[in-house]
Protein backbone atom coordinates (compact mmCIF):
# COMPACT_ATOMS: atom_id res chain seq x y z
CA UNK A 1 0.00 0.00 0.00
CA UNK A 2 1.13 3.53 -0.75
CA UNK A 3 0.92 6.27 1.88
CA UNK A 4 -0.51 9.65 0.94
CA UNK A 5 0.28 13.04 2.46
CA UNK A 6 -2.65 15.19 3.69
CA UNK A 7 -2.74 17.31 0.52
CA UNK A 8 -2.88 14.30 -1.76
CA UNK A 9 -5.38 12.62 0.56
CA UNK A 10 -7.70 15.63 0.36
CA UNK A 11 -7.41 15.64 -3.42
CA UNK A 12 -8.23 11.94 -3.58
CA UNK A 13 -11.26 12.36 -1.32
CA UNK A 14 -12.69 14.90 -3.78
CA UNK A 15 -12.12 12.65 -6.80
CA UNK A 16 -13.78 9.40 -5.69
CA UNK A 17 -17.31 8.16 -5.11
CA UNK A 18 -18.76 7.28 -1.72
CA UNK A 19 -17.69 3.68 -2.26
CA UNK A 20 -14.12 4.68 -3.08
CA UNK A 21 -14.34 4.18 -6.84
CA UNK A 22 -13.09 6.61 -9.48
CA UNK A 23 -15.39 7.93 -12.21
CA UNK A 24 -13.65 10.60 -14.25
CA UNK A 25 -15.28 12.49 -17.11
CA UNK A 26 -12.36 13.02 -19.51
CA UNK A 27 -12.50 16.27 -21.47
CA UNK A 28 -8.89 17.33 -21.91
CA UNK A 29 -9.00 16.61 -25.65
CA UNK A 30 -7.55 19.27 -27.92
CA UNK A 31 -6.38 18.32 -31.43
CA UNK A 32 -8.70 15.30 -31.52
CA UNK A 33 -11.62 17.47 -30.48
CA UNK A 34 -10.86 20.06 -33.16
CA UNK A 35 -10.95 17.27 -35.76
CA UNK A 36 -14.28 16.06 -34.37
CA UNK A 37 -15.85 19.53 -34.32
CA UNK A 38 -14.72 20.31 -37.88
CA UNK A 39 -13.34 17.21 -39.66
CA UNK A 40 -12.67 19.07 -42.89
CA UNK A 41 -10.95 22.10 -41.39
CA UNK A 42 -9.94 21.56 -37.75
CA UNK A 43 -7.73 24.64 -37.93
CA UNK A 44 -10.87 26.78 -38.20
CA UNK A 45 -12.20 25.69 -34.81
CA UNK A 46 -12.07 28.73 -32.55
CA UNK A 47 -11.08 28.97 -28.91
CA UNK A 48 -14.69 29.85 -28.05
CA UNK A 49 -15.95 26.72 -29.85
CA UNK A 50 -13.72 24.53 -27.69
CA UNK A 51 -14.66 26.28 -24.46
CA UNK A 52 -18.39 26.25 -25.21
CA UNK A 53 -18.37 22.55 -26.11
CA UNK A 54 -16.53 21.56 -22.96
CA UNK A 55 -18.61 23.85 -20.77
CA UNK A 56 -21.84 22.38 -22.12
CA UNK A 57 -20.66 18.84 -21.42
CA UNK A 58 -19.29 19.63 -17.96
CA UNK A 59 -22.52 21.36 -16.98
CA UNK A 60 -24.63 18.36 -18.00
CA UNK A 61 -22.34 15.47 -17.07
CA UNK A 62 -20.16 16.48 -14.11
CA UNK A 63 -22.87 15.66 -11.54
CA UNK A 64 -22.78 12.06 -12.80
CA UNK A 65 -19.00 11.73 -12.30
CA UNK A 66 -16.74 11.87 -9.26
CA UNK A 67 -14.23 14.10 -11.06
CA UNK A 68 -13.61 15.90 -14.35
CA UNK A 69 -10.37 15.97 -16.35
CA UNK A 70 -9.80 19.21 -18.25
CA UNK A 71 -6.93 20.99 -19.96
CA UNK A 72 -5.69 24.50 -19.10
CA UNK A 73 -5.86 25.73 -22.71
CA UNK A 74 -9.63 25.71 -23.19
CA UNK A 75 -11.53 24.30 -20.27
CA UNK A 76 -10.25 24.17 -16.72
CA UNK A 77 -10.14 27.83 -15.71
CA UNK A 78 -13.25 28.69 -17.71
CA UNK A 79 -15.35 25.96 -16.08
CA UNK A 80 -14.16 27.11 -12.65
CA UNK A 81 -14.81 30.80 -13.29
CA UNK A 82 -18.32 30.29 -14.65
CA UNK A 83 -19.32 27.81 -11.95
CA UNK A 84 -19.96 25.17 -14.62
CA UNK A 85 -17.84 22.71 -12.66
CA UNK A 86 -19.72 21.86 -9.44
CA UNK A 87 -17.70 22.69 -6.31
CA UNK A 88 -18.18 19.17 -4.97
CA UNK A 89 -16.72 17.54 -8.10
CA UNK A 90 -13.01 16.74 -8.24
CA UNK A 91 -10.81 18.45 -10.82
CA UNK A 92 -7.87 16.92 -12.67
CA UNK A 93 -5.84 19.20 -14.96
CA UNK A 94 -3.51 18.03 -17.73
CA UNK A 95 0.08 19.24 -17.90
CA UNK A 96 0.95 17.56 -21.22
CA UNK A 97 0.96 19.27 -24.60
CA UNK A 98 -1.41 17.73 -27.10
CA UNK A 99 0.08 15.22 -29.54
CA UNK A 100 3.75 14.28 -29.70
CA UNK A 101 7.01 15.22 -31.41
CA UNK A 102 9.23 12.97 -33.52
CA UNK A 103 8.33 9.97 -35.72
CA UNK A 104 5.51 7.55 -34.91
CA UNK A 105 7.97 4.83 -33.91
CA UNK A 106 9.89 7.03 -31.42
CA UNK A 107 7.36 9.45 -29.95
CA UNK A 108 8.50 12.34 -27.78
CA UNK A 109 6.04 13.49 -25.11
CA UNK A 110 6.31 17.09 -23.94
CA UNK A 111 4.87 19.31 -21.23
CA UNK A 112 2.59 22.19 -22.07
CA UNK A 113 4.68 25.34 -22.29
CA UNK A 114 3.86 27.88 -19.58
CA UNK A 115 2.01 25.38 -17.39
CA UNK A 116 3.01 23.24 -14.41
CA UNK A 117 1.77 21.24 -11.41
CA UNK A 118 2.36 24.35 -9.32
CA UNK A 119 -0.04 26.39 -11.45
CA UNK A 120 -2.58 23.58 -11.47
CA UNK A 121 -2.48 23.56 -7.68
CA UNK A 122 -2.93 27.34 -7.59
CA UNK A 123 -6.21 27.21 -9.54
CA UNK A 124 -7.58 24.58 -7.18
CA UNK A 125 -6.92 21.33 -9.04
CA UNK A 126 -7.07 18.13 -7.00
CA UNK A 127 -4.80 16.18 -9.33
CA UNK A 128 -2.39 16.57 -12.23
CA UNK A 129 -2.53 14.31 -15.28
CA UNK A 130 0.42 13.62 -17.56
CA UNK A 131 0.07 11.71 -20.84
CA UNK A 132 3.19 10.04 -22.24
CA UNK A 133 3.81 7.79 -25.22
CA UNK A 134 5.95 4.93 -24.02
CA UNK A 135 7.47 1.65 -25.09
CA UNK A 136 10.16 0.07 -22.86
CA UNK A 137 12.31 -0.74 -25.91
CA UNK A 138 11.99 2.60 -27.70
CA UNK A 139 15.14 4.67 -28.13
CA UNK A 140 13.75 7.44 -25.94
CA UNK A 141 12.32 5.27 -23.15
CA UNK A 142 14.82 6.65 -20.65
CA UNK A 143 13.84 10.22 -21.51
CA UNK A 144 10.18 9.41 -20.90
CA UNK A 145 11.02 7.76 -17.58
CA UNK A 146 12.93 10.90 -16.59
CA UNK A 147 9.98 13.12 -17.57
CA UNK A 148 7.63 11.03 -15.42
CA UNK A 149 10.03 11.13 -12.47
CA UNK A 150 10.47 14.90 -12.73
CA UNK A 151 6.70 15.46 -12.89
CA UNK A 152 6.24 13.17 -9.88
CA UNK A 153 8.76 15.26 -7.94
CA UNK A 154 6.94 18.49 -8.84
CA UNK A 155 3.60 17.01 -7.79
CA UNK A 156 5.11 15.86 -4.50
CA UNK A 157 6.49 19.35 -3.88
CA UNK A 158 3.01 20.80 -4.45
CA UNK A 159 1.30 17.99 -2.50
CA UNK A 160 -1.03 17.27 -5.41
CA UNK A 161 -2.10 13.87 -6.77
CA UNK A 162 -0.24 12.62 -9.83
CA UNK A 163 -2.23 10.65 -12.43
CA UNK A 164 -0.16 9.10 -15.21
CA UNK A 165 -1.57 8.12 -18.62
CA UNK A 166 0.93 6.07 -20.65
CA UNK A 167 -0.04 5.11 -24.19
CA UNK A 168 1.76 2.27 -25.96
CA UNK A 169 2.89 2.24 -29.58
CA UNK A 170 5.08 0.19 -31.94
CA UNK A 171 8.76 1.23 -31.99
CA UNK A 172 9.22 -0.72 -35.23
CA UNK A 173 8.64 1.46 -38.33
CA UNK A 174 7.59 -1.68 -40.23
CA UNK A 175 4.76 -2.44 -37.77
CA UNK A 176 2.01 0.22 -37.59
CA UNK A 177 0.66 -1.06 -34.26
CA UNK A 178 1.30 -3.63 -31.56
CA UNK A 179 -0.33 -7.02 -31.71
CA UNK A 180 -2.66 -7.93 -28.87
CA UNK A 181 -0.20 -10.14 -26.94
CA UNK A 182 2.65 -7.68 -27.43
CA UNK A 183 0.41 -4.87 -26.23
CA UNK A 184 -0.36 -6.79 -23.05
CA UNK A 185 3.35 -7.27 -22.41
CA UNK A 186 4.07 -3.57 -22.93
CA UNK A 187 1.16 -2.38 -20.78
CA UNK A 188 2.28 -4.60 -17.90
CA UNK A 189 5.93 -3.55 -18.18
CA UNK A 190 4.88 0.09 -18.35
CA UNK A 191 2.86 -0.17 -15.14
CA UNK A 192 5.80 -1.79 -13.36
CA UNK A 193 8.42 0.67 -14.60
CA UNK A 194 6.63 4.00 -14.60
CA UNK A 195 4.48 3.59 -11.49
CA UNK A 196 7.18 2.28 -9.19
CA UNK A 197 7.56 5.63 -7.41
CA UNK A 198 5.79 8.98 -7.41
CA UNK A 199 2.69 8.06 -9.43
CA UNK A 200 -0.55 7.90 -7.43
CA UNK A 201 -3.07 6.63 -10.00
CA UNK A 202 -2.51 4.92 -13.34
CA UNK A 203 -4.85 5.88 -16.17
CA UNK A 204 -4.39 2.76 -18.27
CA UNK A 205 -5.39 1.68 -21.74
CA UNK A 206 -7.17 -1.63 -22.17
CA UNK A 207 -4.34 -4.21 -22.05
CA UNK A 208 -5.47 -6.17 -25.12
CA UNK A 209 -6.65 -5.31 -28.63
CA UNK A 210 -10.36 -6.29 -28.41
CA UNK A 211 -10.54 -6.89 -32.16
CA UNK A 212 -7.73 -9.48 -31.98
CA UNK A 213 -8.73 -10.83 -28.57
CA UNK A 214 -12.56 -10.78 -28.39
CA UNK A 215 -12.85 -13.41 -25.64
CA UNK A 216 -14.02 -11.66 -22.48
CA UNK A 217 -12.52 -14.31 -20.19
CA UNK A 218 -9.18 -13.41 -21.76
CA UNK A 219 -9.96 -9.76 -21.01
CA UNK A 220 -10.41 -10.57 -17.32
CA UNK A 221 -7.09 -12.44 -17.20
CA UNK A 222 -5.25 -9.55 -18.83
CA UNK A 223 -6.83 -6.98 -16.50
CA UNK A 224 -6.02 -9.13 -13.47
CA UNK A 225 -2.40 -9.22 -14.65
CA UNK A 226 -2.43 -5.43 -14.86
CA UNK A 227 -3.82 -5.21 -11.32
CA UNK A 228 -0.90 -7.35 -10.15
CA UNK A 229 1.66 -5.35 -12.12
CA UNK A 230 0.52 -1.90 -11.02
CA UNK A 231 1.62 -0.82 -7.54
CA UNK A 232 -1.07 1.89 -7.54
CA UNK A 233 -4.81 1.94 -8.34
CA UNK A 234 -5.58 1.96 -12.05
CA UNK A 235 -8.55 3.28 -14.00
CA UNK A 236 -9.53 2.41 -17.56
CA UNK A 237 -9.51 5.05 -20.28
CA UNK A 238 -11.96 4.73 -23.16
CA UNK A 239 -9.59 5.33 -26.11
CA UNK A 240 -12.39 6.24 -28.51
CA UNK A 241 -14.10 2.82 -28.60
CA UNK A 242 -17.88 2.58 -28.78
CA UNK A 243 -19.88 2.88 -25.59
CA UNK A 244 -21.02 -0.75 -25.77
CA UNK A 245 -17.44 -2.00 -26.13
CA UNK A 246 -16.22 0.26 -23.35
CA UNK A 247 -19.00 -0.87 -21.01
CA UNK A 248 -17.91 -4.49 -21.48
CA UNK A 249 -14.26 -3.53 -20.97
CA UNK A 250 -15.08 -1.64 -17.76
CA UNK A 251 -17.01 -4.61 -16.39
CA UNK A 252 -14.07 -6.94 -17.05
CA UNK A 253 -11.54 -4.45 -15.70
CA UNK A 254 -13.39 -3.70 -12.46
CA UNK A 255 -14.06 -7.37 -11.79
CA UNK A 256 -10.32 -7.91 -12.16
CA UNK A 257 -9.17 -5.15 -9.81
CA UNK A 258 -9.49 -1.81 -11.60
CA UNK A 259 -10.58 1.11 -9.42
CA UNK A 260 -12.74 2.87 -11.99
CA UNK A 261 -12.77 4.79 -15.24
CA UNK A 262 -11.63 7.86 -17.12
CA UNK A 263 -14.37 8.02 -19.75
CA UNK A 264 -14.09 10.34 -22.71
CA UNK A 265 -15.32 9.89 -26.25
CA UNK A 266 -17.14 6.62 -25.47
CA UNK A 267 -19.57 8.80 -23.53
CA UNK A 268 -19.83 11.97 -25.61
CA UNK A 269 -18.21 11.57 -29.05
CA UNK A 270 -21.42 11.96 -31.10
CA UNK A 271 -22.09 15.34 -29.50
CA UNK A 272 -19.20 16.91 -31.44
CA UNK A 273 -21.04 16.45 -34.75
CA UNK A 274 -24.32 17.90 -33.45
CA UNK A 275 -25.47 21.49 -33.00
CA UNK A 276 -28.00 23.43 -30.93
CA UNK A 277 -30.90 21.50 -29.44
CA UNK A 278 -29.77 18.20 -31.00
CA UNK A 279 -26.45 18.42 -29.16
CA UNK A 280 -28.15 19.50 -25.96
CA UNK A 281 -30.62 16.62 -26.10
CA UNK A 282 -27.90 14.08 -26.81
CA UNK A 283 -25.69 15.31 -23.96
CA UNK A 284 -28.45 15.61 -21.36
CA UNK A 285 -30.16 12.33 -22.25
CA UNK A 286 -27.88 9.83 -24.00
CA UNK A 287 -24.44 10.88 -22.73
CA UNK A 288 -25.70 11.44 -19.19
CA UNK A 289 -27.37 8.03 -19.14
CA UNK A 290 -24.13 6.43 -20.36
CA UNK A 291 -22.01 8.08 -17.67
CA UNK A 292 -24.51 7.25 -14.94
CA UNK A 293 -24.43 3.61 -16.01
CA UNK A 294 -20.63 3.55 -15.96
CA UNK A 295 -20.46 5.23 -12.57
CA UNK A 296 -22.96 2.79 -11.10
CA UNK A 297 -20.98 -0.11 -12.51
CA UNK A 298 -17.80 1.22 -10.88
CA UNK A 299 -19.61 1.77 -7.58
CA UNK A 300 -20.69 -1.86 -7.63
CA UNK A 301 -17.57 -3.60 -8.97
CA UNK A 302 -14.45 -1.42 -8.73
CA UNK A 303 -11.69 -2.00 -6.21
CA UNK A 304 -11.83 0.92 -3.75
CA UNK A 305 -8.72 3.09 -4.00
CA UNK A 306 -8.46 3.04 -0.21
CA UNK A 307 -7.21 -0.54 -0.45
CA UNK A 308 -4.02 0.73 -2.11
CA UNK A 309 -3.72 4.37 -1.02
CA UNK A 310 -3.58 5.00 2.73
CA UNK A 311 -3.41 8.44 4.40
CA UNK A 312 -0.43 9.23 6.59
CA UNK A 313 -1.59 10.13 10.09
CA UNK A 314 0.19 13.38 11.12
CA UNK A 315 1.96 13.27 14.45
CA UNK A 316 2.11 16.17 16.90
CA UNK A 317 3.98 19.14 15.42
CA UNK A 318 3.85 17.73 11.89
CA UNK A 319 3.25 21.14 10.36
CA UNK A 320 6.57 22.68 11.33
CA UNK A 321 8.60 20.90 8.63
CA UNK A 322 5.80 19.80 6.31
CA UNK A 323 7.11 19.37 2.75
Amino acid sequence: MKKLTPGKTRGLQRCITKNGAVSILALDHRNNLRKSLNPGHPELVKFEDMVNFKSELVSALAPSASAVLLDPEAGAAQCISTGTLPPETGLLVAVDATGYLGPKHNRESVLLRGWSPEKAKKIGADAVKLLVYYHPEADNSQAIETLVAQTAEECAAQDILFVLEPLSYSPDPALPKLGSREKLKVVLQTAERLCAEGVDILKAEFPLDPTESPNESEWCEACASLSEASPVPWVLLSAGVSFETYLSQVSAACRAGASGIAAGRAVWSEAASLQGSKRRDFVTIVARRRLEKLTSLCEALARPVRELLVPVYPEEGWYTDYL
